[in-house]
């Protein structure tokens, strides 16, 4: 994991004195919420969902946890993060991974903005048959990541 200009960071000392800086995940606190979330929309569209923070898959429904939880997330999805801008796949756009070692496609991805800052993501996975997300579907992850930043804010 990087540590950026700007993350949270959570300080330790151990037994010795050292000093033990860890990244704090706002969207982590929120376990319970993020994955009840997750699963909710998992039934409703009954398409895989993942919620991450700015580094890894904290909570997903419609895939196993062992393939998703804990998993870097890509490139492509650090940019959607950093831009505050969402993904929507169509016809014509490049198809992006999400999750580095999973191999399944982005249908939409949402950053999580709580008080100004963003601190992750909500993403649905595309649809076995490679179809393009519905205006539905786009806009419960729009939901999704509001409610989830919102959460954050409280």
């Amino acid at each position: 994991m990087r540590i950026r200009e700007g993350d949270p960071l959570e300080i330790f000392t151990d037994a010795d004195g050292e000093v033990i800086f860890k990244k704090y995940s706002p969207v982590g606190e929120l376990s319970s919420t993020t994955k009840q979330y997750a699963e909710v929309l998992f039934r409703g569209t009954n398409l895989p969902v993942l919620i991450t923070d700015r580094d890894r898959v904290i909570a997903c429904a419609g895939l196993s946890k062992k393939d998703a939880v804990d998993r870097r997330i890509s490139s492509g999805l650090e940019g959607v993060i950093e831009s505050r801008g969402s993904y929507v796949a169509t016809v014509d756009n490049e198809r992006m991974r999400p999750v580095e070692g999973l191999d399944r496609e982005a249908a939409v991805c949402c950053p999580i903005i709580g008080g100004g800052d963003v601190s992750g993501c909500v993403v649905m996975l595309m649809n076995e048959n490679g179809s393009v997300p519905t205006q539905t579907e786009t806009k419960l992850i729009q939901v999704a990541a509001s409610f989830l930043g919102r959460q954050m804010e409280e």
